[in-house]
């Protein structure tokens, strides 16, 4: 049974079906982090939505590049959760399925992809109480600490 973080689902509303891949990427000590930039900044693991058609790894890697720049190696599935989130940028109610990976950054091509994305190099323990979600705290707690 996959765990679910975060507040129930409400019987009373609909949900989108949202998977999508991030990666827990260790190198140096720290760990490669993206920050999505707005009103308050979001520290997240990188990654996201899974295109239709499109395999977990395949979407892993997209993602990672357009969030960091960097290209990863190696990638591990670690697990998966489910969460409960209303997407503004989508303007949808949606249960995301968060699967979760291990891998190491390789090299930098350049910055994000993503105008609003910034990267962060934070040690484990830093990153483990500034991430923006229950479930990304969780998996890195559980991987490096």
């Amino acid at each position: 049974m996959m765990i679910r973080v975060g507040h129930a689902p409400r019987a009373d509303q609909r949900y989108v079906l949202r998977p999508g891949a991030y990666a827990i990427l260790p190198l140096n000590g720290g760990v490669l982090l993206t920050v999505q930039m707005g009103e308050r900044p979001d520290i997240q693991l990188p990654g996201g939505g899974i295109d239709p058609g499109e395999s977990t790894i395949r979407a892993l890697h997209r993602e990672v590049m357009e969030e960091t720049g960097w290209r990863i190696a190696a990638p591990r599935k670690l697990g998966a959760f489910r969460r409960f989130v209303y997407m503004p940028e989508y303007d949808i109610l949606a249960e995301k399925i968060c699967h979760v990976f291990v891998a190491r950054p390789i090299y930098q091509l350049g910055p994000p992809l993503e105008a609003d994305h910034e990267t962060m190099w934070l040690s484990p323990q830093r990153a483990a109480q500034e991430l923006g979600n229950e479930g990304d705290r969780l998996f890195l707690k559980r991987h490096l600490l």
